[in-house]
């Protein structure tokens, strides 16, 4: 390992500068990758570029790419987020680097295949289709019966989701997904339909190295009905590292992971542990979003990011350490506001209410008072999050309660009401 390690990561957008951070800390150099000439809708804004050697921006030749990354003689190539994995998987076996290599590319990031791919491993998955037009999915519909999940073949951060209870409801939601634009700027030319899962839903970020997966933190998530979302996720609680729901499903993240060919680096896995035991959502082989693996760092002293940069960085640290368990044991929860308006926001009326909870970290205010706000239907949507952290599992329960009580529509003052 040289004396001032370079790290590439490709798509270092917003909340993977993170991941960037923590390998900045331990001495490394970092080169930005940008899998697109075209920044993502959903990522565009300024992003400063001053902690990077070089931003070397993909243009569609992969060689060309490749020789601009080896010129800084990387030790490792990285995802920063769910657009760079195929291109980092590309990289990173083109350089003979640690690499979970491309075979397996396509379906780490399409979610049809992903389930497919898991299935095929004799792992508990979905019953789906692939479907190009709403006169399939009716039928579909109609034969697997109750409700189904139509969903984008690529997406994020349940952006495209809908929950249909009928055929005519997966019709409609076909429609609005074919033609439009997943969150990645990318048209969506069919749509996969899968049988609703009835369960607790887990999200389970890992860190691997050589097929030896570590699972840093366990984020537990709760959902309401709201603004015509049958699921509507609004609160994840980070839970203790060990007790028998964790053991499986760290068990099944790991067959998950082998399935999809993860050998190396981090991964996000969304499980829900249904009447017959734990079945796949879909996974990631990136850092989990929302900023959990940094509150998880918080709360336990090392999370995802940290475990990250010892595969990449410090094998035999990992290798040594994978199975211990973490210095602290806070509690943390993280609670989105759901607003049930669009329109002009003038203020939020009792937001101090929720500083003055004991738990009360910090509020990360998405929507200020004077700008727009549309009702909450997906995690790009929360008006607002509200982190808590203390010692006491209780008062972290007590309090995310309380903000649910709060949070309602005398919680928005608007100027006016307007379309979405």
């Amino acid at each position: 390992m040289p004396a001032t390690p370079l790290v590439c990561v490709v798509d270092s957008y917003g909340l993977s500068k993170n991941l960037v951070d923590a390998f900045l800390r331990r001495g490394a150099a970092v080169v930005r990758v940008q899998s697109t000439p075209d920044v993502p809708a959903a990522c565009r804004g300024p992003f400063d570029l001053s902690d990077y050697r070089d931003n070397i921006v993909h243009r569609g030749d992969l060689a060309a790419t490749a020789r601009a990354v080896a010129a800084h003689r990387p030790v490792a190539v990285v995802a920063g987020g769910e657009t760079g994995v195929e291109l980092a998987d590309a990289l990173s076996e083109l350089l003979g680097l640690p690499t979970n290599g491309t075979a397996l590319s396509a379906a780490r990031s399409n979610k049809y295949l992903m389930v497919e791919t898991v299935s095929q491993a004799g792992l508990a998955a979905a019953r789906q289709a692939f479907v190009t037009d709403e006169r399939a999915v009716r039928a579909w519909h109609g034969s697997v019966g109750g409700r189904i999940v139509v969903k984008p073949l690529r997406s994020a951060a349940g952006n495209g989701v809908h929950f249909c209870d009928t055929p005519e409801e997966s019709a409609a939601a076909v429609r609005a997904v074919i033609g439009s634009q997943n969150v990645f700027s990318e048209r969506n030319t069919a749509a996969v339909a899968q049988e609703y899962l009835r369960g607790t839903e887990y999200r389970v970020n890992t860190v691997s190295r050589d097929r030896v997966h570590r699972v840093c933190e366990i984020w537990r998530t709760t959902r309401i009905t709201a603004n015509g979302v049958a699921d509507l996720s609004d609160t994840v609680y980070l839970m203790p590292r060990r007790g028998e729901v964790q053991d499986r499903l760290t068990a099944y993240a790991g067959e998950v992971l082998d399935a999809l060919g993860i050998r190396h680096g981090p991964a996000h896995v969304e499980i829900k542990i249904t009447a017959a035991g734990p079945v796949l959502v879909e996974a990631g082989a990136r850092i989990g979003g929302t900023h959990l693996p940094h509150y998880a760092q918080l709360a336990r002293g090392a999370s995802q990011l940290d475990w990250t940069v010892d595969a990449y960085l410090d094998p035999d640290r990992f290798m040594a350490r994978h199975k211990d368990d973490d210095p602290r044991a806070l509690h943390c929860a993280f609670v989105g506001l759901v607003s049930p308006f669009s329109g002009t926001l003038r203020g939020y009326p009792y937001l101090e209410q929720l500083r003055a909870l004991e738990s009360f970290h910090e509020v990360r205010v998405a929507v200020a008072p004077g700008q727009r706000i549309r009702r909450t239907v997906d995690d790009l949507s929360y008006p607002a999050i509200v982190v808590l952290l203390h010692d006491s599992e209780e008062t972290v329960l007590r309090d995310a309660n309380t903000i649910r009580y709060l949070d309602g529509p005398s919680f928005y003052d608007m100027t006016d009401l307007g379309p979405e």
